[in-house]
C-alpha cells in the first residue's frame, strides 16, 4: 500500500436511532444511524412497515381485483334442426 494516500481508522461509538450503541472503526469521528441490526427486521423477524405517503394503499386500490359486471340473461336462441343431406 502507499503511504499517506489512506484516511485514518478511528475507534467510534455507532449510535442507533433504536438506542443501542457498538463500537466499530471509522473514518469518521461519529456516526449516528436509523437501522441497526437489533432493530432491523432481517435479523428481528418483526415487520415494521413506514408507509407515510399512502404508497401502498394507494398501489392495493389500482390493482386490486375488481369483480366483473354480471352480463345480462338473454333468453336462448332457438335454431332449425340440421338433416343430413343424401
Amino acid at each position: 500500500m502507499r503511504e499517506k494516500i489512506h484516511p485514518e481508522l478511528h475507534e467510534v461509538k455507532v449510535h442507533c436511532a433504536c438506542g443501542n450503541e457498538f463500537m466499530s472503526r471509522s473514518t469518521k469521528k461519529e456516526l449516528r444511524v436509523e437501522i441497526c441490526s437489533n432493530c432491523h427486521p432481517f435479523f428481528t423477524g418483526k415487520q415494521r412497515l413506514m408507509d407515510t405517503e399512502g404508497r401502498v394503499d394507494k398501489f392495493n386500490k389500482k390493482y386490486a381485483k375488481k369483480a366483473a359486471p354480471a352480463a345480462p340473461e338473454t333468453a336462448p336462441v332457438e335454431t332449425a334442426p340440421v338433416t343430413p343431406e343424401a
